[in-house]
């Protein structure tokens, strides 16, 4: 059963940055696609970045150029890098996994929580 574990979220002044983890166990790493969604209060949860087939990134709007992820294959782990931080990106941020080539994202972290302030 494949688990995934977020670390790093906190409260960031507006301007700053977070760099949020997921570690992966319980599977193989290559075997899955992984992708970072987040839910802030009263709306839905949306897409914020994911690797697609053959690596390639892809990023929701609000985040281009702000957000980047990563992954280090040697330690089971997918990055966030989020810089210039906004209040909107407050939220509950959440690390997925989709066993490649499903396109639904079956395995989901606990979530972390990003506060911003203004």
């Amino acid at each position: 059963q494949v688990q995934l574990v977020e670390s790093g979220g906190g409260l960031v002044q507006a301007g700053g940055s977070l760099r949020l983890s997921c570690a992966v166990s319980g599977g193989t790493f290559s075997s899955y696609a992984m992708g970072w969604f987040r839910q802030a209060p009263g709306k839905e949860r949306e897409f914020v970045a994911a690797f697609r087939w053959s690596d390639t990134t892809s990023y929701a709007d609000s985040v281009k150029g702000r957000f980047t992820i990563s992954k280090d294959n040697a330690k089971n782990t997918v990055y966030l890098q989020m810089n210039s931080l906004k209040p909107e990106d407050t939220a509950v941020y959440y690390c997925a996994a989709r066993r490649v080539p499903a396109t639904t994202y079956a395995y989901w972290g606990q979530g972390t929580q990003v506060t911003v302030s203004s």
